[in-house]
């Protein structure tokens, strides 16, 4: 594992969530782009951009919210211990993952999916896997839990709240734990 100084590299946790936040305002101005940027399984073949598009989407201020706060302090941790290159892979790769995750178990469904909780678990994975045991506060327990605790609670609770795509949430994770096991191992490197 190696550490860098990313002085002269642009902040792309602060361009991701700049970006969010513009795509949330815009959506909510014209609500008319809403369809052609949130994923649906059964379009997803004519509107292939969304797989990726989806992910910069967020429902209401909530949802912006918890997903761009978890990107903040899981982003900054992740990008301490790799590269920008492997971090972006990490992101994208479990946005990407869990996108897929949902049209393939939803497949032919008109239901929207959106967020970016796919890519955010993929870092929470990645640092589960590589920080296991570092401390973290999670609202609303009074006390820091280990790491991993965190990461996988917030799944197991998250998958039973009404509306939430689980499933988006397990690929991005997936994607992140298995990520998190090739640094630890020295076989990603990027």
């Amino acid at each position: 594992m190696r550490y860098s100084n990313y002085r002269n590299q642009p902040d792309i946790i602060l361009l991701i969530i700049i970006t969010c936040v513009v795509v949330f305002f815009g959506v909510n101005f014209a609500p008319q782009i809403g369809p052609y940027l949130a994923l649906q399984p059964a379009t997803a073949l004519s509107h292939p951009w969304t797989i990726l598009t989806s992910l910069f989407v967020h429902a209401n201020l909530w949802h912006l919210f918890a997903n761009m706060l978890t990107l903040y302090f899981f982003g900054n941790a992740l990008l301490q211990m790799v590269s920008q290159r492997s971090w972006l892979i990490i992101f994208f790769g479990g946005g990407l993952a869990g996108s897929l995750l949902f049209i393939l178990l939803n497949a032919g469904s008109y239901g929207y999916v959106i967020g970016a909780s796919g890519a955010v678990f993929a870092l929470g994975g990645a640092l589960a896997v590589l920080r296991p045991n570092s401390k973290v506060m999670v609202f609303p327990l009074p006390i820091p839990i280990p790491l991993w605790i965190a990461v996988l609670g917030s799944f197991a609770i998250l998958s039973f709240l009404p509306s939430v795509a689980w499933q988006g949430h397990l690929g991005g994770l997936l994607v992140g734990l298995a990520c998190g096991y090739l640094i630890q191992r020295g076989k990603f490197r990027f």
